[in-house]
C-alpha cells in the first residue's frame, strides 16, 4: 500500500471542504481527496440559497429563533448561536470574493423567503446558488500553492494509531488501495441521500464519512432525523429533480388533483410550513385522494418565473412541462441528514486529530429538522472554523466516553448479503416518512445481518473490495445506524415520525441518541 503525506488532509470538495482549505492558506501542505470530479457533490445541487441575517429587518437573534423553532426542541443552542452570528461575516466575505448573488435595483442582495423563516433572508444566485458559491471558493483554492487536489480517490477507512487519527485509506480510480497521512484530517464528505430509493442527492452522496468515522470508533448522533424535501419532480421515466422551496417562497402553491390548495387547511403556516410537515401532508393528501399532488406557479408572471428559476425551468421543459403554466407533479424524497459524526463547535470529533464539517458532521445545529437554506451556511461557517482549528489549535480532545451512550454493535457472527437497491428500497419503505416498530424491527434485523457480512469482508481482506463493494458498505452502515436510532426513539419529532408514537415526548426524549462502535 503506497502512502501520500501532507500536513493537512481534507476529504471532500464541497463548501465545507473548500472553506476549510481557504482557512489553511499558507499553513502547510494541504491534500484534498475527492471521490469524483471536483464539483460533483451536493453543494453544486443546492438551488435555493444561503440564509444569513443581512437584511435591514433581520438580525442574528431572529435567525436564531427561526432555526431553533424548526429544530423542534433538539438544537444545540451554542451551535446555533455560532451559525447565525458568524454567518453574515462569512457571507459578506463571499460577496467580497466575487460571489454573484442576485441584486435588488438598489444594489443590495435580493433576499428570498423559504419555509419556516420569519423574514426574507435567503441570498441566491438564480436557482444555482451552490454552484456559484462553489465557483468562488474553487477559484480561491486553485490559486493556493500549498493545496494539492487528488480526484477519484474514495476514502474507505480512517487510520487510527495510538488512539489518534493519522490519515485515511483510500481507493484510487484504478482500484488500488492507498493511504494518505496527515497531522489533521477533515471529513467533509457531504450527505447520505443515496441510502434511500427516492432522493434529491447526487450519486456520490452515500454517507462515506459517517460510515468510516463510525467504523473507526467515532461517535455519531441524531441519525434518525432525515429530512425529506417535499417538492421533487415525480414523473414516470423522469429523473427525480429538486423543485426548490424558493418556488413556494415566491408564491408557488401546492394543490391536489382538484386544484384545492390543501396546505392552508392542514397547517397554519400553509405552503411555507417546515419541510417535515409539508412532506407528510403531501403524502397524506396523495393517499386521501388517490391522485398526485402538484406545484403550481400560475399566479406569477411567466417571464419572471423563467428568469428567476432558469435551471428548474429547463429541467421541467425536458420533462415536457412549462414551470410557469403547468401543474408540476411532486412528491417527497430524501434530501438531508440532520445527524452525523459528533463534533464540537470547531469540528473536532471524538477521535483526536479527526475533524468533520458540513452535512457529514453533527454539531446539533439543526436539531430534529434543518431550517431551509441553513445547509450552505453550516458548511461555510463550520468549514471555516474547522480549518482555523486545524491550523491554530493543538489537536487534542477530552475523553468523552462517559458522556456517550454506547449502544454496541451486533453480536451476530453470520451475515447475509443485501444489494444496494435492496437496502434503498428497505429504507424508503420502513425508515422513510412514516415509521413504526414492525417496519423498524425488520429493517434493523436485515441491516444488522448485512452489516455483519460486509464488515467481515472489510476486517479480513479490504484489498479484495472494489468501488461498488465500498459503496455498498457505506450504504449498509449508514442505513443501519439510521434504522437503529429510529427504532429506539419512541416519539415523533422533526424529521422522525412514528405512526405508533405520533406525539412529541419531551419528558422521555428531549435528548440525543449517540452511537459508538464497541
Amino acid at each position: 500500500m503506497q502512502s501520500a503525506e501532507a500536513d493537512f488532509l481534507i476529504i471532500g470538495s464541497g463548501i465545507a471542504a473548500l472553506r476549510a482549505a481557504v482557512a489553511l492558506e499558507g499553513a502547510g501542505d494541504v491534500l484534498v481527496l475527492t471521490k469524483a470530479d471536483p464539483g460533483e457533490g451536493s453543494t453544486g445541487y443546492a438551488q435555493g440559497g444561503i440564509a444569513a441575517a443581512v437584511g435591514p429587518d433581520d438580525s442574528p437573534s431572529r435567525h436564531f429563533a427561526d432555526t431553533v423553532a424548526a429544530g423542534d426542541g433538539l438544537c444545540d443552542e451554542r451551535a446555533v448561536a455560532v451559525l447565525v452570528e458568524d454567518g453574515p461575516r462569512y457571507v459578506r466575505e463571499l460577496i467580497a470574493w466575487g460571489a454573484a448573488f442576485d441584486r435588488d435595483p438598489d444594489g443590495s442582495p435580493a433576499l428570498a423567503i423559504e419555509g419556516a423563516h420569519s423574514v426574507r433572508r435567503v441570498l441566491h444566485a438564480h436557482d444555482a446558488t451552490g454552484r456559484e458559491i462553489g465557483r468562488v471558493l474553487w477559484e480561491r483554492v486553485s490559486r493556493m500553492p500549498n493545496v494539492r487536489i487528488h480526484a477519484h480517490a474514495r476514502a474507505v477507512g480512517v487510520i487510527v494509531e495510538q488512539g489518534r487519527c493519522a490519515g485515511v485509506r483510500f481507493l484510487e480510480d484504478g482500484g488500488r488501495l492507498q493511504s494518505a497521512r496527515a497531522r489533521c484530517t477533515l471529513l467533509a464528505t457531504g450527505g447520505a441521500g443515496q441510502i434511500y430509493r427516492e432522493t434529491t442527492n447526487p450519486a456520490v452522496a452515500t454517507g462515506d464519512g459517517v460510515a468510516i468515522a463510525y467504523c473507526a470508533g467515532a461517535a455519531v448522533a441524531d441519525l434518525e432525523f432525515v429530512q425529506f424535501h417535499p417538492t421533487v419532480l415525480k414523473m414516470p421515466g423522469q429523473p427525480r429533480f429538486l423543485l426548490s422551496e424558493a418556488l413556494r417562497g415566491e408564491g408557488g402553491r401546492l394543490v391536489n388533483a382538484a386544484g384545492d390548495a390543501f396546505m392552508t387547511r392542514v397547517d397554519p403556516m400553509g405552503d411555507l410550513a417546515p419541510r417535515d410537515r409539508v412532506s407528510r401532508a403531501i403524502a397524506r393528501e396523495a393517499e386521501r385522494t388517490g391522485a398526485d399532488v402538484f406545484l403550481t406557479l400560475d399566479r406569477l408572471d411567466p417571464a419572471y418565473v423563467h428568469e428567476r428559476f432558469p435551471l428548474i425551468s429547463e429541467a421541467c421543459r425536458r420533462a415536457g412541462l412549462d414551470l410557469a403554466k403547468d401543474r408540476i407533479p411532486v412528491g417527497p424524497a430524501a434530501h438531508y441528514v440532520m445527524g452525523g459524526v459528533v463534533t464540537d463547535l470547531d469540528g473536532l470529533t471524538t477521535i483526536p486529530g479527526l475533524f468533520a464539517a458540513g452535512e457529514v458532521a453533527c454539531t446539533g445545529v439543526h436539531g430534529a429538522n434543518r431550517l431551509a437554506s441553513n445547509s450552505l451556511l453550516e458548511g461555510l461557517v463550520f468549514g471555516a472554523r474547522a480549518g482555523l482549528a486545524m491550523r491554530e489549535r493543538s489537536v487534542s480532545t477530552l475523553d468523552r466516553a462517559e458522556r456517550q451512550k454506547r449502544e454496541g454493535s451486533s453480536s451476530r457472527k453470520k451475515g447475509e448479503s443485501l444489494r444496494a437497491e435492496e437496502v434503498q428500497d428497505l429504507m424508503w419503505r420502513n425508515v422513510g416518512l412514516f415509521r413504526d416498530a414492525g417496519g423498524l424491527d425488520e429493517a434493523v434485523r436485515r441491516l444488522d445481518a448485512a452489516w455483519d457480512a460486509i464488515i467481515g469482508r472489510i476486517d479480513e481482506d479490504p484489498a479484495s473490495m472494489g468501488p461498488e463493494d465500498w459503496r455498498l458498505a457505506s450504504i449498509i452502515t449508514v442505513g443501519r445506524l439510521i434504522a437503529r436510532a429510529a427504532r429506539r426513539r419512541e416519539e415523533s419529532r422533526g424529521g422522525h415520525f412514528r405512526l405508533d408514537h405520533p406525539q412529541r415526548d419531551d419528558r422521555h426524549w428531549k435528548r440525543r441518541i449517540t452511537d459508538v462502535r464497541s
